[in-house]
């Protein structure tokens, strides 16, 4: 099982936060988990004066002000939701997001972050998408991205999940992620090898690099031997997972097929600590920035 029993969310009130919202709700429906809705206010920064002038201390946000925040917040839950607002914990911080994102969901108890992945608009929208973006690069919690174009959702129906395998031990554990949300939601699930476009692959030694056709055909067979193999002999007890390679840039072939397969969720993996700083530019970035659907990204 997923085991999921405690989900952070975090919000900037804008209608991008609105969908995550709603998805991080139907997660506690369905695994009856708790929710903590996390507010963060940017601290300003101060401005420098012009020399000769000293500079002005920024005041801490008065009670008062925090109050109204907190009331925003429940106002944002029962609009978004219906629901009553005290069936989460709302927590509202001044600080660096990013850095209450992190510490909030690094207290041992979080099981999974859900976030937008946009902001506003504008300044806003490119500020929160570089928060999620830089979450993902640290946490160790999976993280669920909701891009804005995503329907509404009151409960986790999943009919399909891509589940894109390169092997790496991030991919494997998403691999496990996703046969655990296959076994509780029902839903089918493609296995998804992308072998990317062959005139960067080097070619094998002793081989003619003109006979490329028989070396996709090698990496192919390759590929889904090593995918029937690492699907757990437990897994085919109860599911027919749909194990498939194919040809191309890898961003593209995963978002192509999650739209031809009205894939629901795309879960993937994002390598360690020393990788994952390629995470900018890298695939499951493109994919993040461009599905359609949500995506479940988990750390080595």
């Amino acid at each position: 099982m997923a085991g999921i029993s405690q989900i952070l969310c975090p919000v900037d009130l804008s209608d991008t936060s609105r969908h995550a919202l709603e998805h991080a709700f139907a997660f506690a429906r369905w695994y009856a988990a708790r929710v903590t809705v996390l507010h963060v206010m940017n601290t300003p920064l101060p401005v420098m004066p012009p020399a000769g002038i000293a500079a002005v201390e920024v005041s801490p946000l008065p009670p008062v002000r925090r109050e109204d925040e907190i009331d925003e917040v429940r106002r944002f839950i029962a609009a978004t939701t219906g629901a009553d607002p005290g069936a989460a914990d709302i927590v509202v911080v001044e600080g660096n997001p990013v850095r209450e994102i992190l510490r909030h969901a690094e207290d041992g108890r979080t099981d999974l972050i859900v976030m937008g992945t946009h902001g506003r608009s504008g300044f806003e929208a490119l500020f929160l998408g570089s928060v999620t973006e830089k979450v993902l690069r640290s946490t160790h919690v999976p993280v669920l991205t909701v891009p804005p174009a995503v329907e509404r959702v009151e409960a986790v129906v999943y009919r399909t999940i891509l589940c894109p395998i390169e092997f790496s031990d991030a991919s494997l554990r998403a691999m496990e992620y996703a046969f655990a949300l296959a076994q509780e939601t029902g839903a089918r699930i493609i296995l998804l090898h992308v072998i990317e476009q062959l005139v960067d692959a080097p070619q094998p030694a002793g081989r003619s690099p003109f006979g490329l056709d028989e070396y996709r055909k090698d990496l192919e067979e390759t590929a889904r031997a090593r995918l029937k193999s690492a699907v757990p002999a437990q897994a085919r007890v109860w599911c027919t997972p749909e194990e498939r390679v194919a040809t191309g840039k890898a961003y593209r072939v995963i978002l192509d097929t999650a739209a031809r397969e009205k894939a629901e969720v795309i879960v993937m993996g994002v390598h360690g600590r020393g990788a994952v700083k390629r995470l900018f530019g890298s695939t499951t970035h493109h994919v993040i920035r461009e599905a359609r659907c949500p995506v479940l990204t988990l750390r080595e």
